[in-house]
């Protein structure tokens, strides 16, 4: 069976090499959302739809159902397809449910990322500089420097404009209407990543609440941030073992 696992921002697919060293898989494949390690071919929507449906065209050419992991981005995107399209999945796997909460409300920097001219000097600032500066970005904001350096090569104008787009078209109420169909998700077997200091997707009241209606199994990561799998990828790759077993 095929491990599918999609980044998401302001990331490569470098974001998952600690993980993929404890685990035990023989057929993994990494996916970077277009604008976030992979280049935006022309024509391409970086909406909220946009990448659900280029996830799934992804999933068709793979040819079989497949475990399917998601982070941030990566993981609302993984959300979308396992609503609308279980038969390209067999089981899924994402840390950002609770941005589907009604209550949801989207982080300060997603807030700022939303509103014109004040978004694109963000972008600019964040996503800007030496390879140095966005590396200390990065660390500054909880993730480990290790993967920190083999993320900022990946960021750049190309990422600015994908984050851009992307959030503003998740403006809410969009992800919240999203969100009614989210019983959907428990057609196949899923896992809500929760690590307790992660700010950027919800309260844990919200995760654990999505995650019920989702259907969804909790594997909670005590003290543990947005970069889980880097933060703690032992206990990150015990946690999709244990479920993937069962």
């Amino acid at each position: 069976m095929t491990a599918v696992f999609v980044n998401g921002n302001p990331e490569s697919a470098a974001i998952w090499d600690s993980l993929l060293d404890h685990l035990d898989c023989a057929d993994v494949l990494r996916l970077s959302p277009p604008g976030f390690g992979a280049p935006i071919p022309d024509g391409f929507a970086c909406t909220v739809t946009g990448y659900r449906d280029w996830l799934a065209g992804e999933l068709e050419a793979i040819g079989e159902p497949v475990d399917l992991v998601g982070h941030d981005v990566g993981g609302s995107t993984v959300l979308g397809v396992a609503m609308t399209r279980p038969e390209l999945i067999r089981t899924w796997v994402s840390d950002s449910v609770g941005v589907f909460d009604p209550d949801y409300t989207w982080h300060a920097l997603a807030t700022t990322w939303q509103t014109e001219g004040a978004g694109e000097a963000s972008v600019a600032e964040l996503l800007g500089g030496t390879i140095d500066e966005r590396i200390a970005r990065l660390a500054a904001a909880g993730m480990p420097e290790t993967a920190a350096r083999k993320v900022a090569p990946a960021q750049g104008l190309e990422m600015g404009r994908a984050i851009l787009t992307f959030y503003r078209s998740a403006a809410q109420p969009v992800m919240a209407r999203l969100g009614r169909d989210l019983e959907a998700a428990a057609r196949r077997p899923g896992l809500v990543i929760l690590g307790t200091a992660d700010r950027f997707v919800g309260t844990e009241t919200m995760r654990r609440r999505s995650a019920a209606r989702a259907g969804a199994a909790v594997a909670t990561l005590d003290d543990v941030g947005h970069w889980w799998m880097a933060q703690d990828p032992g206990g990150s790759a015990e946690a999709l073992r244990r479920f993937w077993h069962t």
